[in-house]
């Protein structure tokens, strides 16, 4: 018998997504973004009156694409692996200049 070959093997590494969700507006580029479907849309609202982003640890690959994305830089995003956790990216100054670090 053949093994399943759609079955996911354990990943080495791991993501780990950060979202400010009192700064996020709900513009769902993230989701769209995410392959993994690992960000979902809150039912609660912040205290700018939107209903922001949550993430589902367990599915993100540390891939960076919501990160790119969000246009307020509201998200991070670290790879764990077995022995560390790095920060992979950070979009900052998006109002003027806007600086991204990428590491693998």
């Amino acid at each position: 018998m053949i093994e399943n070959e759609t079955a996911k093997k354990p990943r080495k590494i791991k993501g780990k997504t950060v979202i400010d969700i009192q700064k996020c507006k709900g513009c769902e580029l993230c989701i769209t973004a995410c392959n993994e479907g690992a960000i979902s849309l809150s039912q609660d609202i912040n205290n700018l009156g939107y209903r922001y982003a949550v993430v589902v640890d367990d599915l993100c690959t540390g891939c960076v694409n919501c990160a790119l994305v969000c246009p307020d830089g509201v998200i991070k995003v670290y790879r764990t692996s077995a022995k560390k956790k790095t920060l992979v990216t950070e979009i900052k100054g998006i109002k003027g200049d806007t600086t991204v670090t990428l590491s693998e």
